[in-house]
């Protein structure tokens, strides 16, 4: 049995950054696929009203709480997380792994031409690293097949699928029984950090749990979406009354 948290419906893996590591180890020792999904307090509380969003995230094999307000949350149910375990981070812990045991990677997603220029400088990065294929983010139902074909012909042991939540999480459950792969993660806008296209917040605010805060300042357009943040800590309050 997995030890996980239920976070408003949504069951987040109780592991820190090397638990999450050495489980993607294990994966790629079996010969099938493993999803792995990162939600965060929006994707949460977007599963809410989009019950295939909710079925999709709990049937990955593993969920990390990319969000320190997930964190919050599983502290005020009564069964804290140990950390918050970001996409990126996990990502970025597992390319020298990859590098150091002759793994290959694909990834998918980015606008045109970042997928190729993150490929270039995580290879100069990580001598020995083989990135065997990337593709952009856009594309159509015929390209879809040709992307998917694409995958499978260059038999990539990771998938990075970079399409943006709930999409990507979405695009890997629709074709899991497709894409010869051991392990797909959805790492949303990770593809621009790594081709050097967007800057992760710096440190500070990584610690202080105020990432997204410095987003909202560097992307004032994005406080729409920022709105589910106050909802998503009434609405775990609530569950938390509820379950009293």
């Amino acid at each position: 049995m997995k030890d996980t948290v239920d976070i408003l419906g949504v069951r987040i893996d109780r592991v820190n950054l090397t638990d999450a590591q050495n489980k993607v180890l294990d994966f790629l020792k079996e010969d099938k696929l493993h999803m792995i999904f990162t939600p965060n307090s929006e994707i949460i509380m977007a599963a809410q009203k989009d019950q295939h969003l909710m079925d999709v995230l709990n049937n990955a094999d593993m969920l990390i709480a990319d969000g320190i307000g997930v964190v919050y949350a599983s502290k005020i149910l009564g069964k804290p997380l140990p950390e918050r375990v970001a996409g990126f981070d996990l990502a970025s812990r597992l390319i020298p792994i990859l590098a150091n045991n002759h793994y290959s990677l694909y990834i998918f997603g980015g606008a045109p031409g970042v997928a190729e220029i993150a490929k270039a400088k995580l290879e100069e990065k990580n001598p020995g690293l083989r990135i065997v294929g990337v593709h952009d983010g856009y594309f159509d139902s015929q390209k879809e097949q040709e992307i998917i074909n694409d995958i499978n012909s260059k038999k990539p042991d990771v998938l990075f699928v970079c399409l943006g939540a709930p999409k990507q999480e979405k695009w890997i459950y629709e074709h899991r029984e497709q894409l010869h792969v051991k392990v797909c993660m959805g790492i949303g806008g990770s593809v621009d950090v790594f081709a050097g296209k967007a800057k992760r917040a710096p440190e500070i605010y990584q610690k202080l749990g105020l990432e997204w805060f410095y987003r909202l300042m560097k992307e004032p357009w994005r406080y729409k979406r920022m709105l589910a943040l106050p909802k998503f800590a009434w609405t775990v309050i609530l569950e938390r009354w509820r379950r009293q």
